[in-house]
């Protein structure tokens, strides 16, 4: 990925502090626009105001069956943008073709993307069982494409591991711009495997024999890249990370010294009890393929997944 060429992220408009809401307010979500901004760009839309409604405008909620909800004025109920919001949405989401990811406005009956409150039609409570009709069709367009959305990325967790996703999508993507082959497969599976092998072991073991399959190289992509994003939606375990690491010191037993080595196990066993941060090992090994130059560690994205300066990895 050329740096001038930045990835983009789909994102709700008043996510960005845009006054969009109903009300005239917005949701500022600081970690998109102060951090991810810095290596971003956003394609900031909101439905809302798409299909016409004005700021400020009547509120409105999701109706009748949670899975195929009409989107109904709260207080009005002879107010019905159902079909307005569904157009919108399908002729939308299939030009979202240059975006790598996306960030929804949690509970809006149109970018929520779970637990979304939906109502029987005398305004009784169904419980928080609704998705966003917007939200519904982006991602049923693209089920690939990495989505959270913002009350979530409040999570250390789930914010590394969205950001992780994006970038790596959109390097898929790339790959698939610049004409998928057989060797450019090979390349990107070997480049993220310690990556996979952190975030699910047993999806990782799928997902090698495809490469290797014979067959047609777009069939192929299409089932690899499937299981690699599934692969990565799992949030990566200490444990996971844990047998990771011990994977990649065996690729120094032949260069460190006895006294090395056991620093180097110590420091993996304490990050495992919960004692050091998982930026100490990796920091460690990172010192090691610098100082040694291990050819098939040099390379690997577990090292240098996304831009540093995020300091995601800080709090895991």
């Amino acid at each position: 990925m050329s740096h001038s060429q930045r990835i983009r992220i789909g994102i709700s408009a008043c996510l960005l502090g845009e006054p969009v809401r109903y009300d005239g307010g917005h949701k500022r979500l600081p970690f998109a626009d102060q951090e991810l901004s810095r290596h971003f760009d956003f394609l900031n839309i909101c439905p809302e105001k798409a299909i016409g409604m004005g700021v400020p405008r009547p509120t409105i909620r999701l109706v009748g069956d949670p899975e195929n909800p009409q989107l109904i004025g709260s207080s009005d109920s002879s107010l019905n943008v159902t079909d307005a919001m569904q157009t919108f949405a399908k002729d939308t989401t299939p030009t979202l073709t240059d975006i790598s990811g996306y960030i929804l406005c949690a509970k809006s009956p149109s970018c929520g993307m779970e637990r979304v409150p939906v109502y029987d039609e005398k305004g009784n409570g169904l419980g928080k069982v609704g998705v966003g009709l917007f939200a519904r069709q982006l991602m049923a367009t693209h089920p690939l494409l990495p989505v959270e959305e913002n009350g979530r990325l409040n999570d250390v967790h789930l914010r590394e591991n969205f950001v992780l996703r994006v970038v790596a999508y959109a390097r898929w993507q790339a790959l698939i711009a610049a004409g998928i082959t057989a060797s450019g497969l090979e390349e990107f599976h070997r480049r993220h495997k310690f990556l996979l092998l952190a975030h699910n072991q047993a999806i990782y073991r799928e997902i090698g024999p495809i490469v290797a399959e014979a067959g047609s190289i777009e069939d192929k992509a299409n089932r690899y890249i499937a299981k690699f994003m599934e692969t990565l939606k799992h949030i990566a375990s200490t444990k996971n990370h844990t047998n990771t690491l011990m994977h990649i010191q065996g690729f120094f037993k032949d260069h460190l010294d006895a006294e090395d080595r056991l620093k180097l196990t110590e420091t993996i066993r304490d990050y495992a009890a919960g004692q050091l941060p998982l930026l100490v090992p990796l920091e460690m090994l990172s010192h090691y393929l610098k100082k040694y130059h291990v050819d098939y560690l040099l390379d690997q994205y577990y090292f240098d997944p996304y831009p540093r300066d995020l300091k995601l990895r800080m709090g895991l």
